[in-house]
């Protein structure tokens, strides 16, 4: 076949990814294999994409090739993706599969939205390879990408895929209610004032709520929605349209950032992001739905972001979306915006979309952050915070002699949280675990386990009662 590979590192020849891509081109060489540095070379593309639309056409099987940044692809792929689109590249029947590399973070969802974004144009997906970073150079990982490849061959052979994506509804784009001067409210929504800027809209307010939009002039249904949350939240509220800000370009995974916290890239957005975003109270982000996530800017952003390395700096603070779009069609990116709560133990104040009642939607949104802002609230972590936040214990702990500020802040949080630290209440489960295997111990324990299990709760419940009877 004809294999076209679409790296997606930025790194190019020298990504980890692409070290798997290698070891199949040296085991399959029947296979005619190309290579475009796609994340490498993304400036250019945008330029110029007739390279990439003549390779595409050539291709009879395409592999996407990437490391998975924050719940997604690199945005250079994702901006890739976009061109794909926009240039309309014919690629209906031809097939498709992925690789990448991570430590296991969230990869369903980077390999869901590849997989979608390959369907809407017509490709036939077969089910990709998730490594870990260091499984090429163990056996069991050299034998599970060679796995791989010949069950992608076999699918292919014989016409299998995976189903095609159900047809989505057109968005309802409920529209919305504009309050006070609806001139001025879109205005201020559209164009955004200057990154000090937090004046109120209309009387006076207290807090910082800071809303992260990539808002273009034709968004006039979410400049609409922006425009109008402004209007109803009780807090003062500012705007930062990240398509505005002067980036010299995305993430590089140069890994630069480990030890002082500073990126490489020389346009600042490090100080701007923690002078001007990370100070805020709450935060809100605007977007409209884009091949099924956010915008290559708002991945962009997204994954600039590393300069925090995998510290949770913003632990406590409420966050909510202002999405304009299928929202509730839109499984997968249901999955990261809760992930992304969770694992950086944000309170999730709501999703405001426009598809039934959307001032309803803003209204609620609105009200519920300004609450939980009053309020401190937080909650503890579901399944997705909590796993999450497991992966990051265990990496950082392993590379704490390069990711060193990562190290100091997990120490300091009490992240650590290993359960082999746990000693006495291993202990204590082993003396109970030996006494269960007692015939004799059984019978008089009957029903004494549960009761037993129940009594630091009873206390608990006592001290209550006691508080609440002394009020």
């Amino acid at each position: 076949m004809r294999i076209l590979v679409l790296n997606g590192s930025p790194k190019g020849k020298n990504s980890i990814t692409l070290q798997t891509i290698e070891y199949l081109k040296i085991l399959y060489p029947a296979h005619e294999w190309e290579t475009l540095h796609v994340g490498q070379k993304i400036r250019a593309l945008e330029k110029d994409f007739a390279p990439a639309a003549e390779a595409l056409a050539r291709a009879e099987l395409v592999l996407f090739s990437y490391p998975v940044y924050t719940f997604i692809a690199p945005a250079q792929l994702h901006r890739f993706i976009e061109l794909m689109k926009e240039h309309a590249v014919d690629m209906r029947g031809k097939w498709a599969s992925q690789i990448s590399t991570s430590k296991h973070f969230y990869d369903v969802t980077a390999h869901r939205y590849v997989m979608e974004n390959a369907q809407d144009m017509g490709m036939k997906f077969v089910r990709g390879l998730s490594a870990d970073m260091d499984d090429l150079t163990c056996e069991r990982g050299q034998k599970e990408a060679v796995s791989f490849f010949n069950h992608l061959m076999w699918c292919i052979e014989r016409g299998l895929c995976e189903p095609d994506l159900p047809v989505q509804p057109e968005p309802a784009h409920v529209a919305v209610t504009p309050v006070g001067d609806s001139d001025s409210l879109s205005q201020r929504a559209g164009s955004l004032p200057a990154p000090s800027g937090r004046e109120p809209l209309g009387g006076e307010k207290t807090g910082d709520v800071v809303i992260l939009t990539d808002c273009r002039p034709e968004d006039t249904q979410l400049a609409a929605m922006i425009a109008r949350f402004r209007a109803v939240c009780p807090k003062k509220t500012r705007v930062i349209n990240i398509r505005e800000y002067p980036f010299r370009g995305g993430c590089l995974g140069c890994f630069q950032c480990a030890s002082t916290g500073k990126c490489i890239h020389k346009d600042e957005f490090d100080t701007f992001l923690r002078e001007q975003i990370q100070t805020a109270e709450a935060e809100v982000q605007a977007f409209t739905i884009s091949d099924h996530g956010l915008s290559a800017a708002f991945k962009r952003y997204s994954d600039r972001q590393f300069c925090n390395g995998h510290r949770t700096v913003r632990m406590g603070t409420p966050i909510g979306y202002i999405v304009s779009g299928n929202y509730r069609h839109e499984e997968n990116l249901r999955m990261i915006l809760e992930g992304r709560a969770e694992v950086g133990g944000n309170f999730l104040c709501g999703v405001a979309t426009d598809e039934v009642d959307t001032d309803a939607a803003i209204d609620a949104l609105a009200a519920k952050m300004a609450w939980a802002m009053d309020n401190h609230h937080t909650q503890p972590k579901n399944f997705l915070g909590v796993g999450g936040m497991k992966i990051f214990r265990d990496l950082i702990w392993l590379m704490q002699g390069l990711m060193r500020e990562d190290h100091r802040f997990f120490k300091a949080h009490g992240q650590y949280d290993f359960p082999q630290k746990s000693r006495g209440r291993m202990l204590a489960m082993y003396l109970v675990g030996s006494m269960m295997r007692s015939k004799t111990l059984q019978k008089k324990a009957s029903g004494k386990m549960t009761e037993g299990m129940l009594m630091p709760y009873t206390k608990v419940l006592e001290k209550a009662r006691k508080e609440a009877e002394s009020r």
